[in-house]
């Protein structure tokens, strides 16, 4: 573990440090409670997210990817095509395996949760903070950026 640069105030950024991740878990909680999940799982939720963020995939891939066996990805992906998330097409190179990608109703479901969830803080900013006070949260975000980015 590094040390520190000489002069810091090592006792105040640990206290943030451990402030910050709390407040960061329950803002997280916070947002995923505006998520409406109907019957899904959040492992189905998790392969719905990586679908969106990393395109189309096998369910091999999809386990390996979330840490699963691929019989249980394969028992959330039946669901989720039953529920009409996603849909699978053959692999062009290999007609044994399955490409599994999101459907537009999921496309539309994913971009209505999100919305939601922006819909959500923006009220609380609006409601609770002070226009004065939303200028140090902008501030702050730009740090937390910068502490996402080192």
């Amino acid at each position: 573990m590094s040390q520190p640069p000489a002069g810091r105030d090592t006792p105040r950024a640990s206290a943030l440090a451990g402030e910050l991740r709390v407040l960061i878990g329950k803002l997280g909680r916070r947002l995923r409670e505006q998520a409406y999940l109907g019957d899904l799982t959040w492992s189905q939720v998790a392969v719905l997210g990586r679908l969106e963020r990393d395109g189309p995939a096998t369910v091999t891939t999809l386990a390996r990817a979330e840490g699963m066996r691929p019989q249980s990805m394969g028992a959330n992906i039946s669901a989720l095509e039953a529920a009409g998330l996603v849909t699978g097409a053959p692999d062009p190179s290999d007609g044994r395996q399955t490409i599994l990608s999101l459907t537009p109703a999921c496309q539309d479901w994913i971009k209505a949760s999100r919305a939601a969830r922006q819909d959500w803080l923006f009220r609380a900013i609006q409601t609770n903070l002070a226009p004065r006070e939303q200028e140090e949260l902008a501030s702050a975000v730009e740090l937390l950026k910068r502490l996402v980015d080192s």
